[in-house]
């Protein structure tokens, strides 16, 4: 009998969500577990967020405004460009597959660094686009490598930019370089989920270099340092013929209401977003100082996570550690690990736990 989908969907794994917190509590007999699996703010969403979510709450018998006017308007505002330019998603996962789908078809091919976003493969895979998955070269994006990766029929390469799972950066100089060498066909997605966070004196804002290339989208998010990963609100910046086309594949009502407004409020609250980078830089720090000291090695990192080779399967490790009511994220069947920075009580516990499994 014939299969229902097509070969590449057939391929497809399920991606693996975290284990829920309260789920892991109760299997352990425990009041509280701490997550660090998802690269989530500990400090949570900003209050004025909060507010903003509970009084659109009250209108929510209403339809949200289909094109984010609002929002739009204020992130055209902080980035000084047209609204015409910005695009909102629900989350970058939304948006890296309404690049795909609208830009890309099986005739087609992209690029992406592996280990990297998982959803870059997820939704190449989905539409049935090829691909090439360049390795990583000491846990960092080889762009001369990705570069030679590109052919004829390249329609998009992305670049994470802190890159997840690895937390690693490419610097200015080097993607400045990257940009002009890249075949004008191709659009380049530049993913910067991890912008905030990222304190290294040559890491690039893509939104400066646009002026490289013309065919350049730059992706951003709320679920990260914004804190508000639950509403799914993200956006991406480029060329006023690409986020045309991207508009008429588009779901309406792809961001609700509650995110959109908390969103708007999130932009304002610049005293938690630099809060929130303090916290992680501090608790960051403290991890790539303790962790190696049990003797496994850690990538350096410019994101809220730290990936680590734990010399031995992840998935071990990562059962061990969350008999202890700590959850950390395995990477598939390798020695592999990506656990996110939390505060310094979550990080305690992180560290106690790592050192109980790991002796």
């Amino acid at each position: 009998m014939a299969s229902l989908v097509t070969p590449s969907i057939e391929s497809l794994v399920p991606y693996e969500a975290g284990k829920p917190i309260e789920e892991v509590a109760r299997e352990l007999g425990i009041t509280h577990a701490v997550k660090l699996a998802s690269n989530e703010n500990p400090l949570g969403p900003s209050p004025l967020a909060v507010e903003a979510a509970v009084r659109a709450l009250t209108d929510a018998h209403r339809y949200p405004d289909a094109a984010a006017y609002g929002l739009r308007q204020r992130l055209s505002a902080q980035h000084d460009t047209p609204m015409d330019q910005i695009i909102h998603g629900n989350g970058s996962n939304e948006l890296i597959e309404l690049l795909i789908r609208t830009f890309a078809t099986p005739a087609d091919h992209v690029v992406f660094a592996e280990p990297s976003f998982v959803v870059y493969k997820l939704a190449s895979l989905a539409h049935g686009v090829q691909f090439s998955a360049v390795p990583l070269r000491d846990y960092t994006h080889d762009l001369d490598a990705m570069l030679e990766a590109v052919t004829a029929k390249t329609k998009l390469l992305f670049v994470a930019n802190p890159n997840n799972p690895t937390g690693t950066h490419v610097g200015k100089a080097a993607v400045e370089k990257f940009l002009k060498a890249v075949p004008a066909q191709v659009v380049v997605v530049m993913d910067e989920a991890y912008l905030q966070y990222a304190d290294a004196p040559d890491y690039p804002d893509s939104l400066s270099l646009r002026g490289t290339r013309e065919r350049l989208v730059v992706l951003r998010t709320f679920s990260k340092i914004y804190g508000l990963a639950s509403l799914r609100v993200g956006y991406a910046i480029g060329p006023t013929d690409i986020v045309g086309y991207m508009n008429r594949v588009r779901a309406p009502f792809n961001v609700g209401a509650v995110g959109q407004a908390a969103a708007v409020a999130a932009l304002d609250d610049v005293a938690h977003v630099d809060k929130s980078r303090e916290q992680n830089r501090a608790q960051r720090d403290r991890l790539l100082r303790e962790i190696p000291r049990l003797g496994v090695k850690v990538a350096p990192t410019q994101a809220n996570f730290v990936f680590v080779d734990a010399g031995r399967p992840g998935r071990e490790v990562y059962a061990a550690v969350l008999r202890k009511g700590v959850i950390i994220r395995p990477l598939g069947p390798s020695n592999f690990l990506r656990i996110t920075v939390g505060t310094q009580q979550e990080n305690d516990r992180l560290l106690a736990a790592l050192n109980e499994v790991l002796s």
